[in-house]
């Protein structure tokens, strides 16, 4: 499926009320959802293995607006959830999301992760403190990289 296909689908997909649509043949799957956190519409397009590019594939069922949280010793790791590019403000001139020692609410933005030209807002799962920044802006990611590590306030 070309580059063509997929922007008319996904045309056609904010044009009308759908809020899920897939495709899938012996070639491709395209899932495209919409209505999802934030109101952004998120869009995933999986390959074949044989062209899979990462050691291991996206679970399917992964959200793309939400990092998963791991324990560790020095506090919580705030992993990606998708391969991207990671990004700690809006834009290039704009002020950075969160910095070290600040606290954020549950809901807030604490990076982008953008995967195919699309901005996936990384929000906080609960309240917390940034302890560490583990990735460096405009740095690529993989699937449960490091992202920040946080400490999870009451």
């Amino acid at each position: 499926m070309d580059i063509k296909d997929l922007k008319t689908l996904i045309k056609m997909v904010t044009e009308t009320d759908i809020t899920e649509f897939e495709l899938e043949n012996a070639e491709d799957k395209v899932v495209i959802k919409r209505g999802t956190a934030g109101g952004v519409p998120q869009y995933q397009m999986q390959q074949p293995m044989a062209y899979q590019y990462a050691p291991q594939a996206l679970p399917q069922e992964a959200p793309a607006a939400a990092a998963p949280a791991v324990a560790v010793e020095a506090g919580e790791v705030v992993t990606s959830p998708i391969v991207g590019t990671f990004y700690r403000a809006p834009a290039p001139d704009a002020p950075q999301y969160v910095e070290v020692g600040q606290v954020v609410e549950k809901g807030e933005i604490l990076c982008i992760v953008e995967a195919m030209k699309l901005m996936n807002e990384i929000e906080a799962e609960y309240r917390c403190k940034i302890v560490r920044i583990c990735k460096e802006n405009a740095s690529p990611v993989e699937y449960g990289d490091q992202l920040f590590i946080v400490e999870k306030l009451g």
